[in-house]
């Protein structure tokens, strides 16, 4: 197949509208649309469906876009090779969750990297099914997934079956984040039926493989679902919790502990809350057939290193 007709394919996609496709891709809309066509009747489906509101994507060519781009990054990744050999640049990239104490790790790492030379850093703060995306098939270095200690079972069949090597960072429990101004600040025990009326920040795109399966007899749940009655505000990256926190007194967030630093500076506290099912576990990931370097082994250290510094901290 022509790689061509995937970047035409998702120029359409982008763009809503062949005309337009055509235009950005400097070529003529007859051309395209041909190309279209062509692209179709060999794949034995239609991926756009024509229509006089526009072009729309079929259920098929959804997916068909899924891996159209998931080709082309790793087009656009093996491209960069020759490049980077031949500049003398030093390429990392890394998945993480949206973790504090692993984000303080990695800029702790970044700080002791020797800058004299080119160096290109990636680094993705993202859900466990995109990090295992990334670590397997994008081309990344390392990864940190999160998940449920009772869901180790079927996490550790599910790496191994994607040939991953994966090592135990930290366990812990969640801890709730809140202002220092919030009304459970300074109750000396909170409970689950103490949050009923207030309202929880999460992160909107916590997605976990194969949700929807039973393990333990409990349903993986997906991004979006809510219990009836919950108050919950998305977020998807660190900054937009920390200024919520802080502004909106009412709010709290389960997070793993959160460095001292963290808490002075957004004026908040952490407190404990004993939950069901509250033990966490943070995994690093890497290929089996990855060779770590002096920049990985690096990496792994400072992580610890700022997993250590934390769970130092006493939680009340």
């Amino acid at each position: 197949m022509n790689i061509c007709y995937l970047k035409y394919a998702v120029e359409i996609e982008q763009t809503g509208s062949i005309t337009q496709a055509a235009q950005k891709l400097y070529m003529a809309q007859p051309n395209l649309s041909k190309a279209i066509k062509d692209l179709e009747e060999n794949l034995g489906y239609a991926i756009f469906k024509r229509s006089a509101g526009g072009i729309k994507v079929t259920e098929k060519g959804s997916e068909f876009l899924y891996h159209a781009h998931k080709v082309l990054e790793q087009m656009e990744e093996i491209e960069k090779i020759g490049f980077r050999d031949a500049s003398g640049i030093t390429t990392i990239k890394l998945s993480i969750p949206r973790g504090s104490y692993i984000a303080n790790g990695f800029t702790k790492f970044v700080s002791e990297l020797p800058m004299t030379e080119g160096i290109e850093i990636t680094v993705n703060e993202t859900n466990t099914t995109k990090t295992i995306e990334n670590v397997t098939n994008r081309g990344y270095n390392m990864g940190i997934i999160r998940y449920r200690k009772d869901q180790e079972d079927y996490f550790e069949k599910y790496l191994a079956g994607m040939k991953l090597v994966y090592e135990t960072i930290w366990e812990f429990e969640y801890v709730l984040v809140m202002s220092e101004h919030h009304p459970l600040a300074a109750k000396s025990t909170i409970s689950g039926s103490d949050l009923e009326d207030y309202v929880k920040i999460t992160h909107g795109d916590i997605e976990m493989p194969g949700s929807g399966r039973i393990i333990n007899g409990e349903r993986l749940r997906s991004a979006g679902e809510m219990d009836a009655g919950e108050k919950t505000i998305y977020v998807y990256e660190r900054g937009s919790q920390f200024d919520l926190l802080t502004n909106v007194p009412t709010t709290y967030m389960w997070v793993s502990p959160l460095p001292e630093r963290h808490l002075k500076q957004h004026h908040l506290v952490q407190r404990a809350c004993r939950m069901p099912n509250n033990l966490y576990r943070d995994v690093l990931i890497y290929r089996k057939d990855y060779q770590l370097g002096e920049h990985d082994i690096l990496f792994q250290k400072k992580i610890y290193e700022s997993k250590v510094e934390v769970s130092s901290a006493v939680v009340i």
